[in-house]
């Protein structure tokens, strides 16, 4: 550890020097009466080792001495960079005048006693030296420390002369900006020719308010030209010196170099109102450009714009199939294809997840936004490669226009969103430009959710089932169980509605669990009433959402148990969707279901996306031909290809195959001929209430037939 340096003792004494020693006595007695402590050499040599080793207050010196003399002292003395500034009295019997006297002054005495003297004038002379000496000592002392301070805060110092113009500027000032010293000059123009011009007014003004004595201190942040040509933030602070009227002739001050300080700043504020994932704008910024684009339209009626909200189609299938790794990639891609697009002075942002905005300032109608919807789509449908896989994307876009007089920022993006799940609805790759019909209708559902949440324990659910006939026997094989829901207020609410609320709020979990665990159950209380017919089978569909549960084997097993329905008489109807989930996954889960007892049925196959290469590899036992392919059959031409095609693989594969929304004694017959096992549609019967089926099952007990197709 270092230890603080000792003070020297004579650093508070006087150190008298005189050859003669009745002189150097009286000299002695009369400092020493006026209180001083008093030092004694014989001679210049003595004087000077004695000075070197105690650093006196003052030295006073006779100047006719032998070896060294007075004057030969001083300029010693003034060589010494310890020493050079301590005051030298000398004292001679030569006037100041005289020639010894002028070179004594020269050679760095303070001043002169002429001798003889009285006691009274030495120690006057004495008095002022020491009190000067004091004076210079603390001068030097806080001039140390703030240049020491200055140092360690790594600061430049700068100090005006208001009088003259002139400029002092520190090596560390100079250096800041890239230049030695000797490189700048010494007047304030130096200065502030360097300031950047945007800060260059600011500075002089705030500089001359405070001069002026409108504040107590200058301080300002500014940028200054360095040498390589860059701009660095700056820290200027300082203060006016004013003279007894108050007039300010003096300013000092620093000048810290806070260029880091205002990247990080910039970093954060940047960081702050951008996604960290692609470099958009975020929401914060977005609805804040939003904001200004509304006012706007409020002040001036030939002002319009236009807010485009965008959601990716079947992101979460890239996510799920690919990994987030690729789906992030994904989202840059598409970030960077929406910012290329855009004009000058409009604004691409990321809201979250797979959500883009984009405002669309100062057009002059709607079919520019509607272009500008059109061009995004075709920049979207291009193939993206990503780490090695070709990925393709679409979205659903919903435009809003500002022609409807918005208040708040909030409404018109509402009211875009709203118009982009409305073209969500239609299909992929689609657009849709908000209307105000669309908010009643959103509104609808947001109440229709409710009321769903409620229903999930009211109970308010009830389920109809229709037959699943056998085209060869023509005699009903089982049923598909359909939910219905008799809302207390609009009455009978049917699946089309209210299963995409559902699915989207996740209410469906506990939807299909009721519908599963319900049909089981009076599916196997008809069993029961019935022992004379072969047991019938029920189908239940299953959301693509239960197969990211881990307790769906579980829930089924434990449901098959409760209700003592035989796990045979279960068929479990999944769509192409739960195939694309994640592949290895669904599949042991598929494996698990089949290890149960029950059959696995894949619903309206041909709609989604499943690879006709891959499908072999889940354990399904039937396909069931979506009604959109059925309705074909027989509507003018040879419709029924795709029907044929659908009958073929699933043969192939061995599965068997289930049309649905069979309605025309023509579809049946084709089906037919196909080798279609099953047909299900209003043809053989529509959905039947648990009273309606019970009576069907009754009359069939009592030979009334009533188990073939219900048509006339």
């Amino acid at each position: 550890m270092m230890k603080p340096s000792m003070k020297h003792e004579g650093e508070s004494a006087v150190l008298v020097v005189d050859d003669t020693p009745d002189r150097l006595d009286l000299m002695i007695m009369q400092l020493r009466k006026a209180g001083y402590h008093v030092l004694a050499a014989h001679d210049g040599r003595e004087a000077l080792e004695l000075a070197q080793r105690e650093h006196p207050l003052v030295v006073i010196s006779d100047v006719m001495m032998p070896n060294i003399d007075g004057i030969e002292l001083c300029r010693r003395l003034r060589a010494d960079s310890e020493l050079q500034t301590t005051p030298v009295l000398l004292v001679s019997a030569m006037r100041v005048g005289d020639a010894s006297a002028i070179e004594g002054l020269e050679a760095g005495a303070d001043d002169y006693l002429e001798a003889p003297y009285d006691g009274m004038r030495l120690i006057a002379k004495v008095t002022r030296l020491t009190e000067r000496a004091r004076f210079d000592a603390a001068i030097r002392e806080s001039e140390e420390r703030y240049a020491l301070a200055a140092r360690g805060a790594n600061d430049g110092l700068w100090d005006w002369d208001l009088r003259t113009n002139e400029i002092y500027f520190s090596t560390r000032w100079k250096s800041m900006l890239g230049y030695e010293d000797g490189e700048i000059g010494a007047c304030a123009e130096e200065w502030l020719k360097r300031v950047h011009t945007d800060d260059e007014e600011a500075l002089k003004a705030e500089i001359q308010s405070h001069i002026d004595g409108g504040s107590a201190h200058f301080e300002m942040e500014h940028r200054m030209l360095h040498r390589d040509g860059s701009y660095r933030w700056m820290l200027s602070r300082g203060m006016v010196v004013r003279n007894s009227e108050g007039r300010a002739y003096r300013m000092a001050g620093s000048q810290t170099d806070i260029t880091e300080r205002k990247r990080a700043e910039e970093r954060l504020l940047h960081d702050a109102f951008h996604d960290a994932l692609t470099g958009l704008p975020n929401r914060a910024l977005f609805m804040d450009r939003l904001s200004h684009a509304v006012e706007r339209a409020k002040r001036h009626d030939d002002y319009s714009f236009a807010v485009i909200f965008l959601d990716l189609d079947r992101f979460k299938v890239v996510n799920d199939s690919l990994g987030h790794s690729i789906g992030d990639e994904l989202l840059i891609e598409v970030g960077r294809r929406l910012e290329a697009g855009m004009r000058a002075g409009d604004t691409v942002a990321r809201m979250g997840g797979d959500e883009f905005t984009i405002l669309l300032e100062d057009i002059k109608d709607s079919d520019v936004a509607v272009r500008m919807a059109e061009r995004i789509q075709q920049k979207l449908v291009l193939p993206a490669s990503l780490s090695g896989h070709e990925v393709f994307t679409t979205a659903s876009l919903g435009i809003a226009l500002s022609t409807i007089g918005y208040q708040r920022p909030e409404d018109i993006l509402r009211d875009s969103n709203i118009a982009m799940h409305r073209a969500k609805i239609s299909g992929e790759s689609r657009q849709q430009v908000f209307d105000t019909t669309m908010h009643s209708h959103a509104v609808a559902l947001l109440k229709l959710e409710t009321d769903l949440r409620k229903t999930v324990t009211e109970q308010e659910y009830r389920i109809c089932y229709q037959p699943i006939v056998s085209l060869k026997t023509d005699r009903i094989a089982g049923f598909e169980a359909l939910v219905r829901w008799q809302h207390p207020e609009r009455g009978l609410v049917f699946p089309d509605e209210f299963i995409p609320v559902a699915e989207e709020t996740g209410l469906i979990i506990h939807l299909d669990r009721w519908v599963l665990r319900e049909a089981a159950a009076q599916m196997r209380k008809l069993h029961e009433r019935y022992p004379a017919r072969m047991p019938l089978t029920v189908s239940v569909n299953l959301s693509a959402k239960q197969f990211s549960r881990h307790d769906l084997i579980r829930q089924v097993e434990q449901i098959l148990c409760d209700t003592g329905l035989d796990a045979s008489n279960l068929k479990l109807e999944i769509t192409e969707n739960v195939l694309l989930i994640n592949t290895d996954s669904v599949n042991r889960m598929l494996t698990q279901l089949k290890a149960l007892g029950v059959e696995l049925h894949l619903d309206d196959f041909g709609t989604g996306y499943s690879s006709l290469s891959y499908l072999h590899r889940f354990p399904i036992d039937a396909l069931k031909i979506d009604r959109a392919f059925i309705s074909r059959i027989g509507a003018g031409g040879d419709n029924s290809e795709i029907a044929r095609a659908i009958v073929m693989l699933a043969h192939s594969l061995g599965m068997d195959v289930i049309a649905e929304g069979v309605e025309t004694e023509e579809q049946l017959l084709t089906l037919k001929a196909l080798g279609c096992e099953y047909g299900q549609g209003n043809l053989f019967s529509p959905p039947l209430d648990v009273s309606d089926l019970e009576m069907m099952l009754g009359a069939d007990a009592n030979g009334e037939n009533n188990l073939l197709i219900l048509r006339s």
